[in-house]
């Protein structure tokens, strides 16, 4: 493991590469507890770097993206910013058309985390929020635990502790990109959703509250299709988000239990991407507005749908839809998720 510290006008900004017995690599960096780098091999052997980011850690600060890292308290979107919780109405910052989206414009990830414990193979990075900081109740303390194995496996572990109720959602947001972080357009990539169900929601992206089949329409990634093969048919939720940016229900899904959420190849370089998680939901965001965000490792700024995002995941807007699985935490439990990441060749 090596490490470094890089000053920003927030503080400084610790960056960790585990590199494991293949040569393969992973570089994190504390600014959201975030993946700032994934380098794997090609069927050739050849090692590309495969997720986005940025040349300057100090960019991962308030980047529109939320590139790599770890949204909260609540990922995803809260509609209109407010939620009810044991009779008391809560009220979050505003940041997403007329919702709350990832806990507000300072959330989780435009904050510099603790690095609480580093190992040749492991990072710990732990944050603790205010009560009250963003509308949310309770003191909170998170952590992000990265551990990368000798199989090229990335797996995050969240944990969250709180000393009054409150509501707790936590996800990675890397976009991945497996011909390279700065190969260009994504849509060629195969994309397969181990879900049969999709939550369709408003023109703000927040779910009605069902879960409708996907067969028959372009949410359909139950075998493996072209991201981009459908993405410009005229259908509410890809008109909605400029192309994907929803989420699905994972098949089979038990409190706990581990599932395939999804599997992302390129058949030009030879990767795969297998994600998998205990969480009920996998929101798919194919970078609908990357443009414009800072300059990436290579000097410059990615285009829309450059990298996808593959966001395993509690339900959007759970706290106002009684149907979701529950997303409140209480003094005395400890909310525990696990996402893994596998890298592999065909």
């Amino acid at each position: 493991m090596t490490r470094s510290s890089v000053p920003s006008p927030a503080g400084e900004i610790d960056m960790l590469t585990l590199t494991n017995a293949l040569g393969a690599s992973v570089t994190l960096c504390s600014v959201g507890a975030g993946v700032a780098a994934v380098n794997v091999p090609d069927v050739n052997g050849v090692l590309a770097d495969v997720a986005l980011g940025y040349a300057n850690p100090a960019d991962y600060l308030g980047d529109g993206p939320c590139a790599g890292k770890v949204p909260g308290r609540y990922a995803n979107r809260i509609a209109r910013g407010t939620f009810v919780l044991d009779g008391k109405e809560y009220h979050l910052p505003i940041n997403n058309g007329p919702n709350c989206n990832h806990g507000g414009p300072e959330g989780f990830h435009n904050h510099i985390w603790k690095v609480e414990k580093a190992e040749d193979n492991s990072v710990t990075f732990c944050y603790v929020s205010a009560d009250g900081e963003a509308g949310f109740p309770g003191n909170l303390t998170a952590r992000a635990t990265y551990v990368w194995t000798d199989d090229n496996t990335l797996e995050l572990t969240l944990t969250a502790t709180t000393d009054a109720p409150t509501v707790v959602n936590l996800t990675n947001h890397s976009y991945w990109n497996l011909a390279g972080h700065n190969a260009g357009s994504v849509l060629g990539h195969k994309l397969q959703l181990m879900a049969s169900r999709f939550l369709p929601t408003d023109n703000t992206l927040i779910p009605e509250g069902v879960l409708v089949d996907v067969e028959g329409s372009p949410m359909d990634f139950t075998q493996p299709k072209e991201i981009g093969r459908d993405i410009k048919v005229p259908f509410p939720a890809l008109v909605y988000g400029k192309g994907y940016d929803n989420c699905w229900a994972i098949d089979g899904y038990e409190a706990g239990k581990m599932l395939t959420a999804a599997v992302l190849t390129d058949e030009t370089t030879g990767r795969r991407l297998t994600v998998s998680t205990d969480q009920p939901g996998v929101q798919v965001y194919t970078g609908n507005w990357l443009s414009g965000c800072p300059a990436n490792k290579d000097g410059r700024s990615y285009d829309d749908y450059d990298g996808v995002a593959i966001e395993c995941q509690d339900f959007p807007n759970s706290p106002n839809t009684p149907a979701f699985p529950c997303t409140v935490l209480r003094p005395g439990e400890t909310y525990c998720r696990h996402i893994s990441f596998k890298f592999d060749i065909l």
